[in-house]
């Protein structure tokens, strides 16, 4: 079966309904479901419209880093919240996990 078959169906697998599930290497999340794929697009978007939002008022690049900077830190917080909320437990995982028969 080759990775990308495997990797999708490891997302399918969600009894639980979580929006993201456990990246398959490292620490973090995926999207699993449309709704975390749709709350990664809108901060994929919030972003860069945020940055040109300050940067149109702006006066400087120290100005608009200023402002920019702890907004887009509580953006991130805020996906991080709602990543540990509606996603699987996180935890270091090297692979796609064997599944116990039982």
């Amino acid at each position: 079966m080759s990775i990308l078959r495997s990797y999708i169906t490891y997302l399918k697998d969600n009894p639980r309904g979580y929006w993201f599930r456990r990246k398959i290497y490292g620490w973090g999340w995926t999207p699993a479901k449309w709704q975390g794929w749709v709350t990664l697009i809108v901060f994929v978007i919030l972003v860069p419209l945020n940055f040109w939002r300050i940067d149109r008022v702006s006066h400087s690049v120290s100005d608009t880093l200023i402002q920019f900077l702890p907004q887009t830190i509580l953006l991130t917080g805020l996906l991080l919240v709602l990543c540990w909320k509606k996603g699987e437990p996180p935890k270091w995982q090297w692979g796609i996990p064997k599944k116990n028969k039982e």
